[in-house]
């Protein structure tokens, strides 16, 4: 007879390796230095998001969704599509680095994004997360176009148990490097939902990017 336990037990080890939310929103904070440090060579830098595409703070994230499909069991992820800005890119994953940043996924590639394993795979109860950059030295990366997405766009995740989990955008926000609301943005909701983060705001040679463009989206179908 078939024993569940190997893959509970399998599953909680995953869980109790997964990091502490407040310690994701620092490292993430510290990690994504690495793609804010895009090359802002550009005649017109990256959209940026409007103010009116800002996520309502009275329901986010800890808010009251409707019609929420039934959660997803952990899966690896394969892509990110978004249709409305014609992202179409493979998904590989991305953990922390010997000092403790999140990775980027390599910049060399500027069609190319990255799952952090350390949250939740998207699907599954909770906050998951996919970073990618903005452009590198070539030219307009994965996420240029992040900011310039509207409430109500989809971004679809395609998984590794063939399941193409869907996000629905309620929310688009810039947030400064250092005043970013990590609770507010990884903070887990009860439901499945979705960050997708972007380097973002003022541009200097020097430093770089001084801020986030993040995508608040929650799970609407699966497919």
């Amino acid at each position: 007879m078939y024993s569940s336990e190997p893959a509970e037990a399998e599953e909680e080890e995953r869980r109790r390796k997964r990091a502490p939310w407040g310690v994701i929103a620092l490292v993430l904070l510290t990690g994504l230095a690495l793609i804010r440090n895009g090359s802002g060579e550009f005649d017109v830098g990256p959209p940026q998001p409007a103010s009116a595409a800002a996520a309502d703070s009275r329901t986010t994230p800890r808010g009251t969704f409707t019609n929420v499909p039934d959660p997803l069991p952990y899966a690896m992820v394969e892509r990110v599509r978004i249709p409305s800005i014609q992202v179409d890119a493979p998904v590989v994953p991305v953990g922390l680095d010997p000092q403790g940043w999140v990775d980027a996924p390599p910049a060399q590639d500027p069609n190319l994004a990255g799952w952090f394993t350390g949250a939740v795979s998207p699907g599954e109860r909770g906050t998951a997360v996919i970073v990618g950059h903005v452009d590198n030295d070539r030219g307009p990366a994965v996420f240029y176009g992040l900011g310039a997405l509207k409430k109500g766009s989809r971004v679809e995740i395609r998984r590794g148990d063939a399941k193409t989990a869907v996000f629905e955008i309620y929310g688009i926000e810039v947030f400064e490097k250092n005043n970013f609301p990590g609770d507010r943005v990884y903070g887990n909701s009860g439901i499945p939902e979705l960050r997708v983060i972007t380097c973002g705001g003022g541009f200097s040679q020097q430093n770089g990017y001084d801020g986030n463009v993040v995508v608040f989206a929650r799970l609407v179908e699966v497919r």
